[in-house]
């Protein structure tokens, strides 16, 4: 409770105004209070321009799915957009588990049951593990905070649920990284051998300013458990292979790189060429393909060349330094 933390998370609703999420804390011996706005309608994947394959993923029957970003990344919107989706389409049983809840999902095909931590449960992992006797097709877990979320996560995915959850990490091939490193060492071959065979996809995004200035677009990078996923995931010293992976993986699978999407808004002039270099994880690659030059040892860019290419002319500013590999 507030009075034992003197700080607490939780969402709010004002008549005819809104719906937002709260974080009250104590500072300077008096309160502190921050409010971020959450819509009262879930956004479809078209108003949220996600790309086409994460409506694919959002449909599996089966496997973990990660959606990963830093704070305020858009994951939990993303999440939101995902079970409406399969809301819409498949007749099933979703059980969501989040701290707090965000977004209120009314049944459409499927019966959704919402459980908030801290009121409906005293923990995800509690929550996650009862789930599991409520003969659930779908449980999305608002966020896996520690080991024993994760490891039953896991087995949940293991026995034939899709699993849809959030890390926070930077880009997709360190989200494998982040759940085998929460492991002791003597059990992270085990896990290696578990992860591979549930894996199914790790969505990373970043929001990056559109040129209105007046809202943000998502750049996102998407890996899909292909053969050679699951391979590399079983041997850690391939771990770098990853983004390799992703990048040539475009046509057969669906999977891009942030550079690949952020090359592919600001071709279709969503983001200013500022913008775009500030958040690349190679600012200099991308400078040279916005130019319409070719880099040796390219990956997969056919889908994202064929239109705009050589069309940009760098203008002079200063690169801030914020991508990140």
């Amino acid at each position: 409770s507030f009075k034992e933390s003197n700080e607490i998370d939780l969402s709010y609703s004002v008549s005819g105004v809104g719906r937002f999420r709260v974080n009250v804390f104590r500072q300077r011996s008096s309160l502190g209070v921050v409010f971020r706005t959450i819509p009262f309608s879930v956004m479809s994947m078209e108003e949220l321009t996600l790309p086409p394959i994460i409506k694919k993923i959002a449909l599996y029957k089966r496997g973990l799915v990660l959606v990963t970003g830093t704070t305020g990344s858009g994951k939990s919107t993303t999440m939101a957009s995902m079970i409406d989706c399969i809301n819409a389409v498949r007749t099933c049983n979703i059980i969501t588990i989040e701290d707090p809840i965000e977004f209120l999902i009314r049944d459409k095909k499927s019966i959704i049951s919402q459980r908030e931590v801290g009121i409906d449960t005293k923990s995800f992992s509690s929550a996650l593990r009862s789930s599991l006797r409520q003969d659930p097709d779908v449980i999305m877990v608002g966020e896996m905070r520690d080991l024993e979320t994760i490891e039953i996560a896991l087995t949940a995915a293991e026995t034939g649920h899709l699993v849809i959850s959030t890390l926070h990490t930077l880009n997709a091939a360190e989200t494998i990284n982040r759940i085998i490193s929460v492991f002791p060492p003597h059990n992270q071959s085990q896990i290696r051998q578990q992860l591979g065979s549930v894996f199914a996809a790790a969505i990373s995004q970043r929001l990056l300013k559109k040129k209105d200035g007046k809202s943000r677009v998502p750049a996102i990078e998407v890996l899909i458990a292909s053969e050679l996923v699951k391979e590399i995931i079983l041997d850690e010293s391939r771990f770098k292979e990853i983004h390799d992976v992703i990048e040539k993986g475009h046509q057969t699978y669906g999977m891009q790189t942030f550079d690949q999407s952020i090359f592919e808004l600001f071709k279709n002039g969503h983001i200013s060429e500022k913008e775009a270099l500030d958040n690349a994880s190679s600012p200099d690659d991308l400078t040279l393909r916005m130019q319409g030059v070719s880099i040796s040892g390219d990956g997969d860019w056919s889908s994202f060349d064929k239109e705009g290419a050589g069309q940009y002319q760098p203008t002079e500013f200063e690169y801030d330094g914020k991508g990140e590999q």
